[in-house]
This record gives C-alpha cells, sequence and structure tokens, in this order.
C-alpha cells in the first residue's frame, strides 16, 4: 500500500459519517460507477480478484469497502482507522496531540510543537497510528508519507533542532520505503532541497548522530539520493564519510575512488560488480561527472546500456540538463534513436524535459544540440508541443528551433 497518495481526514471527522461512505461505496461499486471502480482498482490489495466479470457484484461486501476507506487514509485496517478516528474525537488523546505536533512540523509551528513537547514530553517517541508509524522526526523529511503533508517550511532546521533536543531517536526505523531512516527522507526528499535546506537538514542529523551509511543491509542515504536525483545531497554525505561503492563514486565524481576499482588492464576487480558500473555511469551522465564518464568508457562501460533504469546514459545527460556530458557523449557515438521506457529517445525527452522540468536549464540549447547532430524531429511533435502544459515563452523557443531546423534539411 502507498503510503503517500493518501486522502485528507476532515476537520472534525465522524465514524458515522464513514460508515454512510461505506455503503454508498458499496452501492456504486455494484453499479458499476466509473469512478468509484477505479477507486477500488488503486486501493483494495485484491482488485483484481474483485474485477472479474461474473463476480463483479458478489465479492465486494461492506467490509470491502470499508477496507478500502482505511486504505486510502493510511490505515492497514477498519478497525485501526475506526480507533484513530475514536482518538481524534478526544483533544487530550495521544492521537490528537501527535496529529497536532505533525501539523506544526509540516507548516514550522515552533511555539506549538515546543508547547505540545513541554507539556507531553512522551510524544517525543510516539508513533503515528497509520501504517508508516513514523515518529514525529520523520515529518522533517518531507517524504514517504501523507502527501498532503510533504512540505518544508523555511524554518525546518529549527524544528528539527526542537525535535532532537527534545530526546528524538535520530536513526529510528519507519515502514517507509522498506525501512527508513530521517537521514535517508532528507536525503532522497525534492521539498527540503527547493526550501534551500537540504544539507543544513542533513548536517543537524549526523550532527546528533544519524548514521551517514543509513540502516545496515539497505540501500545507502547516498545510492538512494542518487536515484531520486539529488545529487548534491549524494555529495554532501560523501564529504561527510559514506561509503562509496563503484555506483557512488562514479555519481559523486570521485574519479580517485572509481579508478581503485579497476585493475592496471581495465577489468573490474572482485569488489564491484558490472551493475555498479553502469548504474555509476548513468548517475555520471545525469550530474556531469564528465572525467567519470570518459574513465568508465575507457573501462568497457556500454554507452548504449539502460542498467535497468528507462533511460540511456545520454537520456540522463539530456534531464540533467548536462550540455558538456552530452556533447561528450555524442562525440562518443551515444544512440540518437535509442528509446527510453517512455518510448522517446533523446531529443523527445528534452522536449519534454524543457516543457515539464521548470528546472533552471537551458532545454532549448540542448535540444539544439542534438539536432544538430542529427536527431530527427518525430511526426506530431508540434502538434505535441502545442497542446502541452508549460511556460509559453519557452514552447515559442522550441518552436522557433524546430521550424529553424526543419528549413535547413
Amino acid at each position: 500500500m502507498s503510503t503517500t497518495d493518501l486522502t485528507p481526514l476532515p476537520p472534525r471527522p465522524s465514524i458515522e459519517q464513514y460508515r454512510k461512505q461505506a455503503k454508498d461505496l458499496t452501492k456504486a461499486f455494484r453499479e458499476g460507477d466509473s469512478p468509484v471502480l477505479e477507486r477500488v482498482k488503486k486501493y483494495h490489495p485484491r482488485a483484481r480478484q474483485l474485477f472479474d466479470s461474473e463476480t463483479l457484484s458478489a465479492r465486494f461486501a461492506l467490509a470491502d469497502a470499508q477496507w478500502v476507506i482505511a486504505l486510502e487514509h493510511g490505515f492497514e485496517s477498519w478497525p485501526k482507522f475506526a480507533k484513530h478516528l475514536e482518538g481524534l474525537a478526544r483533544q487530550s488523546s495521544p492521537v490528537s496531540k501527535f496529529e497536532s505536533a505533525a501539523h506544526a512540523i509540516v507548516t514550522g509551528d515552533l511555539a506549538t510543537l515546543e508547547r505540545l513537547l513541554r507539556e507531553n514530553p512522551e510524544l517525543i517517541r510516539d508513533r503515528s497510528t497509520r501504517v508508516h508509524r513514523a515518529t514525529l522526526l520523520y515529518y522533517v523529511g518531507a517524504n514517504g508519507f501523507e502527501n498532503y503533508r510533504q512540505k518544508t517550511p523555511r524554518n525546518a532546521v529549527e524544528v528539527a533542532k526542537i525535535l532532537l533536543t527534545a530526546g528524538a531517536e535520530v536513526d529510528a526505523l519507519a515502514e517507509i520505503y522498506g525501512e527508513s531512516t530521517t537521514l535517508g527522507l532528507v536525503a532522497t526528499s525534492i521539498h527540503p532541497e527547493r526550501a534551500g535546506v537540504q544539507m543544513a537538514l542533513l548536517e543537524i542529523l549526523l550532527d546528533y548522530g544519524a548514521g551517514v551509511d543509513g540502516v545496515p543491509g539497505a540501500r545507502s542515504p547516498l545510492i538512494a539520493a542518487l536515484h531520486n536525483g539529488r545529487g548534491q545531497a549524494a555529495a554532501f554525505l560523501a564529504r561527510r564519510g559514506a561509503r562509496l561503492n563503484l555506483e557512488g563514486a562514479a555519481g559523486v565524481g570521485r574519479l580517485d575512488v572509481v579508478k581503485t576499482y579497476f585493475d592496471g588492464d581495465g577489468s573490474l576487480k572482485s569488489n564491484a560488480t558490472r551493475a555498479e558500473m553502469e548504474l555509476g555511469f548513468m548517475w555520471a551522465c545525469e550530474y556531469g561527472r564528465n572525467s567519470v564518464v570518459e574513465c568508465l568508457l575507457e573501462n568497457g562501460a556500454d554507452i548504449g546500456a539502460q542498467a535497468g533504469t528507462g533511460q540511456t546514459g545520454l537520456h540522463w545527460g539530456v534531464i540533467g540538463g548536462q550540455l558538456d556530458t552530452i556533447e561528450l557523449l555524442l562525440k562518443r557515438g551515444a544512440s540518437l534513436v535509442t528509446r527510453n521506457a517512455y518510448g522517446a529517445p533523446p531529443l523527445g525527452q528534452a522536449l519534454w524535459s524543457a516543457v515539464n522540468s521548470g528546472a533552471a536549464v537551458d532545454y532549448v540549447r540542448i535540444i539544439e544540440v542534438l539536432l544538430d547532430a542529427g536527431a530527427e524531429v518525430e511526426p506530431g511533435s508540434l502538434t505535441w508541443l502545442a497542446r502541452a502544459d508549460g511556460p509559453s515563452a519557452v514552447k515559442a523557443r522550441i518552436e522557433e528551433a524546430l521550424r529553424r531546423h526543419a528549413a535547413k534539411s
């Protein structure tokens, strides 16, 4: 069950209200109401069985509807959902106090958070009654829990300091992306990055004893950051002593470490794998680690591989807006026609990124470089561009670049 795409509760939720909703949901499902069917498909763990055409009505009971409602609010079962609502009805209950504190954290309400912790010192060790079982400190990470609470206030570092000073367990585990620590969530989240506080949050967590390599046996926060587009966070963790395998060293641009994983003849040593090399090549392309890109290609990295990411290195260079890396890859023979998991060649990825990324990257220049290198404009590109949402000034520049290229051809 996803713990992110959840439905928020109203200010004064009533269990009776949800019992009625469950009855209405059962009736609407049996009548084949399309939005309700999609809702059930999204949340019910046994949706495939329920949608057998011969048993559509018979197999969906009131208990199923109650389960869907519980799951879409982040609870494993209807009884746990009902117990949560019962707690919310009492302002003095642990559930009400925890929810108030979580709201104070994500909104940066320092006064309320300090008051709640002062009046209820045990609150710092409590956990959410939702399926993820997060502590309050997790809400600083803005990642992996209920989506409507995934936001980072500008004073998030002060919030974290209040929680840590009050005794928050810095490396407590929660059922988020398997098992995660707060540091891992911060390192992979876009919200603290956009708020300009990601490095400061990582710093204070490490200062209070967070493990820089996360949970033993699990994927490291550094590797997770590379996979989630948080290259600066990964590089920061490397500077703070995070363990570097070949993939991590390549992703953060540590050429000196990358070289230690190869013998003099260019073959991989026994402490590295081909998979690590290929993934490291992807991240080196995305984050513009050009000396590492060159080194890996010279030592046998496949320039056309996708390494299970759904993108080639050239696609990742486009996504990262790394013009120099793109030119390097093109000189080394990177394919302009290989498609990613979404069916787009590198030029198609560049068009999508230009319209949708919102990043401070001149994707139009990247589009021009790909066109000059021989990329072909696919039929319908201008029609797609006209219909796509995106900044009108950017779209106008793209249209001009495509028309200029067509006139040359």
